[in-house]
């Protein structure tokens, strides 16, 4: 059982950063490959990026203004968040994969979500 804990979303203009914080409890985190997911209102979910043992992938969306992160020691991925704009407001989810990593339903474990906002 993993429990993953997001945190670092919150209201910031156009053009500014922020980074996200995913937690994860249990013994076996370095063995899941994990990802940022999120959902705007009205829209469906979609992977942001995802971070595994073969290395990154990231939404054509967001290639060159984020980058995904991890660190085993600290069961904990990141997700810095630069050059925000209004369409990237949505609630962002952290997940947790032990088998595939590109859909969401091969994700075992989800986060609660956090809200990111860019005002324009």
């Amino acid at each position: 059982q993993v429990q993953l804990v997001e945190s670092g979303g919150g209201l910031v203009q156009a053009g500014g950063s922020l980074r996200l914080s995913c937690a994860a409890s249990g013994r076996t985190f370095s063995t899941y490959a994990m990802a940022w997911f999120r959902q705007a209102p009205g829209k469906e979910r979609e992977l942001v990026a995802a971070i595994t043992s073969g290395g990154h992938t990231y939404a054509d969306s967001v290639k060159g203004h984020f980058t995904i992160s991890r660190d085993n020691a600290k069961n904990t991925v990141y997700l810095q968040m630069n050059s925000l704009k209004p369409e990237d407001t949505a609630v962002y989810y952290c997940a947790a994969s032990s088998r595939g990593w590109a859909l969401a339903r091969e994700y075992d474990y989800w986060g609660q979500g956090t809200q990111v906002t860019v005002s324009s």
